[in-house]
Parts: C-alpha cells; sequence; structure tokens
C-alpha cells in the first residue's frame, strides 16, 4: 500500500472540510474518490461493508 493511515486521514479531513465549507466542485468529487479509493484498500474495508449492510438490513426491516 503506497498511502498510510496519516495520508488516509488527511484525505478524510480534506474531503470533510470541502463538504462543510460548501465547496462542491471538480476538486471535492477528486478528493472523494481518491479517500474511498484509499480507505477500501485498508483494513476499515471490512467493517465499513459490514456497518453498511448492517444499516441497509435495518432500513429494509422497518418497512416490514
Amino acid at each position: 500500500m503506497f498511502l498510510t493511515i496519516s495520508a488516509l486521514a488527511l484525505l478524510g479531513l480534506l474531503l470533510a472540510l470541502l463538504l462543510r465549507f460548501k465547496a462542491v466542485g471538480i476538486g471535492t468529487a477528486v478528493v472523494a474518490v481518491l479517500f474511498g479509493f484509499y480507505l477500501s484498500r485498508t483494513g476499515a474495508a471490512e467493517s465499513i461493508d459490514q456497518v453498511m449492510t448492517a444499516l441497509a438490513d435495518a432500513v429494509r426491516d422497518l418497512g416490514n
């Protein structure tokens, strides 16, 4: 893995700031894609996938 966790944290912080200050544009899209791409290559990817699956199941069960 070329990026370290600190670089991943930096991308996440940059994305959060861009969204906070509503600086929506092509730069925000690039940062979001890079953040997601590098996040998927970490050990957190499996945990995030499990959380998202659980949330999707919970939303689906709310309708029943």
